[in-house]
């Protein structure tokens, strides 16, 4: 069976990914030097592939304590 055309997501590939191929694992471990040319494929260490975003009302009291600081000094 197939699956009915409005029951197909247009953008899969855009949204955030629990899980990384392994070049994208190699990238990222390359980036922290992690990783170095000529180290084993294999049994490569977990990355972290999603990070908590900050609420708009965070932002904003984060903003407003540091206009604060500012104010004293």
């Amino acid at each position: 069976m197939s699956i009915h055309k409005s029951l197909k997501l247009k953008n899969t590939l855009e949204r955030q990914r629990s899980v990384l191929s392994r070049w994208e694992r190699i990238e990222k471990l390359k980036d922290q030097d992690k990783w170095e040319d000529g180290d084993p494929v294999l049994g490569l260490p977990k990355v972290r592939t999603k990070f908590k975003v900050k609420s708009r009302k965070a932002i904003k009291k984060a903003e407003a304590e540091a206009a604060q600081e500012g104010d004293e000094e």
